[in-house]
C-alpha cells in the first residue's frame, strides 16, 4: 500500500532538499500518487521554491533547430519514424548559415542542432562534425547536440569542434516498455552513449515519456535509471499519438502527468536543468511547466521558422509564436526574465 502524503509533509520538502535530504522510492510513491488539486498544487509550489533557492527568477533559453527529420530507426511513438510516410527534409550547409545569421544576438543560450538518425550523416559522420564548426563559428554560444547514438569518434570530434552538450532520451528505463518504444535498439547502446559523452566533457540530457503506458513502479525505475546517469538535464515529455505510427491510436488516462513529473524532478534533481518544452502546447504551456519547476525553456523556433520542431502541436498553422521575442514578452509578464549568458556557462561548468 502506498503511504498518503500529508500536505503539511510535503510543505516542508522543500528546506530538506535544499538541505540535501534524498527522496526515497516510498517519498517518490507517494509524490506520484498525488491527485488533488491542492496536493498538486502544493507540489508546484515546493517545486519552484526548490528552484528559485538556485536559480532565482532566471530562466534559461534553447534555439531548436531540427535540421534532418530522416531517421533509421523504427520507433513506435515517433511521428519520424522510418516507416512513416510523410515529408521530410535535410537542410543544407549553406540554409544552416542562414538560420545562424537571423539567430545572431536574439538573445539565446544555447543552439540545439537535432536530427534523426539520418543516414547520410550516419554514413559519413564528417558532414555531422562539419555543421558544428559551422554553427560554433557563426555564433559561438554553446551547443546542443541530439543526434542519437553516434559512434565514439565522432562524438569526440564534435567535442574537440565545440560542441558541449549531448542529449539522448531513454523515454523509459522499464525494458519491457523501452522495447516496445525503442523497437529494434540497444537499451545498453543508449545508455553507454551517454556515459561516454560525460566521461569526455559534455554536459549530458535524459528524458522520459509519460502516458505511453508507464505505471507508478515503471516511473519510479525511470527516475532512478536517470539518477544513475549524473544528468546536467532532465526532461519528461507527454505521449501525443502522432499520425502514421504504430502507436497512433493509443490512448491512456493517466494520473502521471507531466507536470506532476516536472515538479517531482525539480525535488529529485535540485541543481539540473529541466526544460518547459514549447512542443505540446507552446507559450501557454511553457507557463505550466516553469510553474511546475522547469528553469529552461526549449523548442523556441527561429522567427518565420517552417522547422519541424518534436511533437509539432501546431504543424500546419500558418501562425506560430515559438519565437524567442515572444517567449521573453510572456516571462516578462510571469516576473520571469532570461539569464545573463555568463550565469548559463557557469551553471554548467562551460
Amino acid at each position: 500500500m502506498i503511504q498518503k502524503m500529508a500536505t503539511n509533509e510535503l510543505d516542508s520538502f522543500g528546506e530538506k532538499i535544499i538541505d540535501g535530504f534524498n527522496l526515497s522510492d516510498d517519498d517518490l510513491r507517494a509524490l506520484l500518487s498525488l491527485e488533488s488539486d491542492e496536493e498538486l498544487e502544493k507540489l508546484y509550489y515546493v517545486a519552484r521554491k526548490v528552484r528559485n533557492y538556485y536559480f532565482g527568477n532566471r530562466v534559461f533559453l534553447n534555439c531548436f533547430i531540427y535540421f534532418s527529420t530522416y531517421c533509421k530507426n523504427q520507433c513506435a511513438f515517433c511521428y519520424y519514424n522510418c516507416k512513416n510516410e510523410i515529408n521530410r527534409y535535410r537542410l543544407t550547409r549553406e540554409e544552416i548559415k542562414e538560420t545562424c545569421k537571423t539567430l545572431k544576438g536574439a538573445g539565446f543560450h544555447m543552439i540545439d542542432l537535432t536530427m534523426g538518425e539520418d543516414p547520410y550523416y550516419y554514413d559519413e559522420p564528417d558532414r555531422f562534425v562539419e555543421l558544428v564548426q559551422i554553427v560554433k563559428k557563426e555564433l559561438g554560444l554553446p551547443i546542443m547536440i541530439s543526434p542519437g547514438v553516434m559512434d565514439n569518434t565522432t562524438l569526440l570530434k564534435a567535442r574537440e569542434e565545440g560542441a558541449n552538450f549531448f542529449a539522448l532520451y531513454q523515454e523509459t528505463y522499464d525494458r519491457e516498455l523501452y522495447d516496445k518504444l525503442r523497437v529494434g535498439q540497444s537499451f545498453e547502446g543508449r545508455f553507454n552513449a551517454r556515459r561516454f559523452a560525460k566521461e569526455q566533457g559534455y554536459c549530458v540530457e535524459d528524458g522520459i515519456l509519460t502516458g505511453v503506458g508507464n505505471d507508478i513502479e515503471s516511473t519510479i525505475k525511470s527516475l532512478r535509471g536517470m539518477k544513475a546517469n549524473d544528468p546536467d538535464m532532465v526532461r519528461v515529455m507527454t505521449f501525443l499519438p502522432q499520425e502514421g505510427t504504430p502507436l497512433e491510436a493509443f490512448k491512456e488516462n493517466s494520473n502521471l502527468s507531466e507536470l506532476k513529473i516536472i515538479a517531482i524532478l525539480r525535488l529529485l534533481f535540485p541543481k539540473c536543468l529541466i526544460p518547459a518544452s514549447l512542443d505540446l502546447e507552446g507559450i501557454d504551456g511553457m507557463v505550466h511547466r516553469l510553474n511546475a519547476g522547469a528553469n529552461i525553456v526549449t523548442s523556441i523556433l527561429p522567427s518565420d521558422s517552417k522547422l519541424e520542431g518534436v511533437a509539432n502541436y501546431d504543424r500546419g498553422l500558418e501562425e506560430r509564436d515559438r519565437d524567442i521575442k515572444s517567449v521573453i514578452k510572456r516571462l516578462e509578464s510571469m516576473g520571469m526574465e532570461p539569464a545573463p549568458q555568463a550565469e548559463f556557462e557557469a551553471v554548467l561548468g562551460f
